[in-house]
This record gives C-alpha cells, sequence and structure tokens, in this order.
C-alpha cells in the first residue's frame, strides 16, 4: 500500500493561497482608502522633509548638462580651428 503525499497542504500551497487571500483584500476599495488614509501624512513628511535635497539635485542635473553641452561646443570649435573636423563637415 502505497501512500501519496498531500498536496494541497504543502508548504507553499499554504504561502500561495495566504499570499491570494491578501491581495484580494489589498483589492478592495475600502482597503485602499484606509491605507492611503493611514500613509498620508507619513509620506507628506517624507517628502517635506526631502523637497530641498530633491530641489537641490534637479539644479546639478541641470547645471551638469549645461557644463557637458558648453564643452561639446569649445571641443567642437577647437576641432574646426585646427581643420580636423572640415573635411567632415
Amino acid at each position: 500500500m502505497s501512500a501519496t503525499p498531500n498536496t494541497s497542504s504543502t508548504p507553499s500551497t499554504i504561502t500561495n493561497t495566504v499570499v491570494k487571500q491578501c491581495l484580494d483584500i489589498l483589492k478592495r476599495d475600502d482597503i485602499k482608502y484606509e491605507l492611503s488614509t493611514l500613509f498620508s501624512p507619513i509620506l507628506n513628511v517624507i517628502l517635506y522633509e526631502l523637497n530641498p535635497y530633491i530641489y537641490v539635485t534637479v539644479l546639478l542635473v541641470f547645471l551638469i548638462f549645461i557644463m557637458i553641452l558648453a564643452i561639446l561646443i569649445l571641443l567642437l570649435l577647437i576641432l574646426r580651428n585646427k581643420n580636423i573636423m572640415k573635411p567632415i563637415l
């Protein structure tokens, strides 16, 4: 008499069903609303604290872009004056 393992109670299927139930609960509109009202003040505080750093980062990225563009223009002007790029352009 051979016994076959019961696959309906293996840990992976139990984990899958628990995850599926949690995802089904999170899809409900009332739960979404409660979670958004719960985390809204926390996110507002985090964004308020990070706001100056975000502005500084955007400013630095813009300045780096301008500097790279200026270097490219200077490089093109130097290469044109040395007649290296005249046949190409």
